[in-house]
């Protein structure tokens, strides 16, 4: 069943059209990763599904329902979380108001309850629960990003860049915790600079250049496919290996 559909989806900054027809799904429980060159996009097609930015044309489908027109708090409301690149949490609050933060749209009770899940599945948010958030290491900011995402209890998670700048052990950490989520039945949508990483972590794929969708399949044929090959994958590093592909 599919959960998030976009049709034809075109989006402009001004003058510049940033998406240009883009077709892409979703299906209920699945991971699928968004992979492309800086400047393709990526980031423009998950703020547009966030409701944080409008499209010029096309269509945003979650759960069959149009939310082009939708405000973002709403969006939330009906079960869409992003986790953005460069984590964006508040600095000035401790790590347990940033999580209670997420929990905005659910009553304190529920919130509170998800909150002791989102520390048992990141043990060291627990630690440093009551440590400001802007004193956290790149790789605790991440792990509270997407622990507060949690918290609204979404159908569907927007990963933008998880990996981005974190340490191979990091990265290895909290890719156990996001399959542990995915054990949950949670539908992810993965955007990420690790083209290896991503597509041993994922169901299927997309590669976006210059705005439009240029390939699409299985995470086994993006990983086997020539074009992805040479241009996203190149040789093996450390960080892929510190990574197990998903069960």
């Amino acid at each position: 069943m599919i959960l998030l559909d976009l049709q034809n989806l075109d989006v402009r900054y001004g003058q510049i059209q940033a998406l240009k027809g883009v077709n892409l799904h979703v299906e209920r429980g699945e991971i699928v990763a968004l992979l492309g060159a800086n400047g393709a996009g990526k980031t423009t097609l998950m703020r547009t599904i966030s409701g944080l930015l409008r499209p010029h044309a096309g269509e945003v489908l979650f759960s069959g329902q149009s939310i082009v027109h939708v405000s973002a708090d709403r969006i939330v409301r009906l079960g869409i979380s992003q986790v953005p690149e460069g984590r964006r949490v508040f600095p000035t609050l401790t790590v347990m108001e940033n999580l209670l933060l997420g929990g905005y749209t659910r009553p304190r009770a529920e919130a509170r309850t998800s909150v002791e899940e989102v520390l048992v599945l990141f043990p060291r948010l627990r630690e440093r629960s009551k440590q400001f958030a802007g004193t956290l290491s790149g790789g605790e900011q991440q792990m509270l990003a997407i622990g507060r995402a949690m918290i609204s209890k979404p159908k569907l998670l927007l990963l933008d860049e998880p990996s981005l700048g974190l340490a191979p052990l990091i990265v290895r950490d909290i890719f156990r915790a996001l399959r542990e989520i995915r054990t949950q039945g949670l539908t992810i949508l993965l955007v990420e600079q690790n083209a290896r990483m991503a597509l041993k972590f994922a169901d299927r794929g997309y590669v976006m250049e210059t705005g439009k969708i240029a390939l699409e399949g299985s995470a086994i044929e993006l990983l086997q496919s020539p074009e992805v090959q040479a241009t996203y994958l190149g040789k093996k590093n450390q960080q892929d290996s510190e990574v197990a592909p998903a069960a």
